[in-house]
């Protein structure tokens, strides 16, 4: 990793607490690990992922439904799905600033080694054989590896009793899946389709996790497309394409991601093929999504456990079936980190007295923009803000926008530029006169006369 890409995650972090995108949770009680809190700015721009994801994947097609699931499910679900005993990662303590750390973790980021599939036993000789180091001491004195579960465990009601025991869920899928008999008969839907939804998963996650790429709690927007088996690999690739249109529509560079499918060994048992979309962080190539196909085996574990029929009855072929399933997942947070690393931008701009400056912007695909227009008046004078605030409620109801009148115009348009607003309307005092204001375009910083009455048309065009 080099320094300038390790600079670049500490100038998004410090502007995304600088500017209200991300602030670290709990921050006066001195913070509570992989916990972060959205801010004005960061909410904005999260709920305008999810929205979009939602339009293109869920309202946009006949195919696909929507779900909201609890959080909390009977625990029949997690044992049927393997959670319970399997959902499980390996640990090692160092022995000299007790440190706890993903065993996992600590050799893939190190090494160019895969330990999906591998015994606690060959893990911690992995460790030991390269001395790998602490990343909090660096000292390289361990423990053996060792299983922990990654699920939060709770009770239901004031005893604490083994047979009180809940869980919040590690993952959204398990909803669809459970909820696929009441979806089928509500709304009659025939296969090929899908049931989407977007929602808070939790996972113990032990070591820190490059800002929001790793937490604790987390949103993930997931889809299970339920299929016939021998369509697989024609629906698969097809997802793949949806993934690839939804990353164009982020605005994502093409360069700044790649595919990688899943080693035999990675693959989980009844998986035939997974593919992860990774991105180039600062921090490293890491996952972004996921795609995978689970076959029909979480249809079969809820069928067999719960005892109720999750049989398809396929008219065309006159025959039952349990349907199998491809799944792609999409992470909000890692979409919106992406989103963030992808927008920052470095640039030599001009300043009032003929210098240059350095500028951040961020350069948010203008669907995605948290704020799309800041009205800006030249002057805090009565009748200047009036006007200027007419021109902010005429603007609000069908865009989102941000009245700003504090400091310098030119610190305000910095600040715009530093949350992503992509277009700003100067009202200067010669608007009261002409009824018209300048529009200043966040990429190019070229400005535009444009008449009030034709503000709301103009920027219409420009989204």
């Amino acid at each position: 990793m080099t320094e300038k890409r390790e600079n670049l995650m500490d100038k998004i972090t410090s502007l995304a607490k600088r500017r209200g995108f991300v602030f670290p949770g709990s921050e006066i009680y001195g913070g509570l690990a992989n916990t972060w809190d959205y801010g004005p700015v960061g909410v904005e721009l999260k709920n305008n992922i999810k929205q979009a994801w939602w339009k293109m994947f869920v309202q946009d097609r006949e195919d696909i439904v929507g779900l909201d699931a609890a959080i909390l499910m009977n625990s029949n679900v997690w044992q049927a799905s393997g959670h319970t005993a399997g959902f499980n990662d390996s640990l090692v303590d160092c022995k000299k600033c007790r440190a706890r750390l993903r065993a996992d973790h600590l050799v893939e980021d190190n090494l160019d080694i895969k330990v999906e599939g591998k015994s606690l036993k060959e893990i911690t000789e992995i460790i030991r054989d390269n001395n790998l180091k602490c990343s909090a001491c660096g000292k390289s004195d361990f423990t053996e590896a060792r299983k922990f579960n990654l699920m939060f465990k709770t009770y239901q009601g004031v005893v604490e009793e083994d047979n009180a025991i809940i869980y919040l869920r590690p993952e959204t899928a398990q909803a669809m899946f459970v909820n696929f008999k009441n979806v089928m008969s509500s709304t009659h839907k025939k296969i090929p389709f899908g049931i989407a939804q977007a929602g808070k998963s939790f996972r113990n996650e032990i070591t820190p996790g490059n800002f929001i790429f790793r937490t604790i709690e987390f949103e993930q927007m997931e889809l299970e497309y339920f299929i016939k088996e021998e369509n697989w690999q024609k629906q698969f690739e097809y997802w793949q394409n949806e993934m690839i249109k939804w990353l164009d529509y982020l605005g994502i560079k093409k360069e700044n991601y790649s595919i990688r499918e899943h080693d035999k060994e990675e693959l989980s048992h009844y998986s035939k093929k997974t593919i992860d979309i990774e991105y180039n962080f600062p921090f490293g190539v890491k996952e972004l999504y996921g795609l995978a196909y689970r076959g029909n085996f979480d249809l079969t574990q809820h069928q067999k456990h719960s005892k109720q029929n999750m049989e398809y009855f396929d008219t065309e072929d006159n025959k039952k079936y349990i349907p199998h399933v491809i799944e792609p997942t999409f992470g909000v947070d890692r979409t919106f980190l992406a989103a963030m690393v992808d927008a920052y931008t470095e640039e030599e701009a001009p300043t009032a007295d003929g210098k240059t400056e350095t500028r951040v912007v961020m350069k948010f695909n203008k669907n995605i923009a948290p704020v799309k227009v800041a009205i800006l008046p030249l002057s805090k004078k009565e009748n200047l803000s009036k006007y200027a605030k007419e021109i902010f409620d005429s603007l609000k109801t069908e865009f989102t926008c941000q009245y700003d009148e504090s400091q310098s115009i030119g610190k305000r348009y910095r600040r715009q530029d530093e949350i992503g607003t992509p277009y700003c309307v100067t009202v200067d005092f010669e608007s009261l006169e002409d009824d018209a204001v300048t529009v200043r375009d966040r990429d190019t910083m070229k400005q535009e006369r444009v008449k009030v009455g034709e503000l709301v048309e103009w920027l219409r065009e420009a989204f």
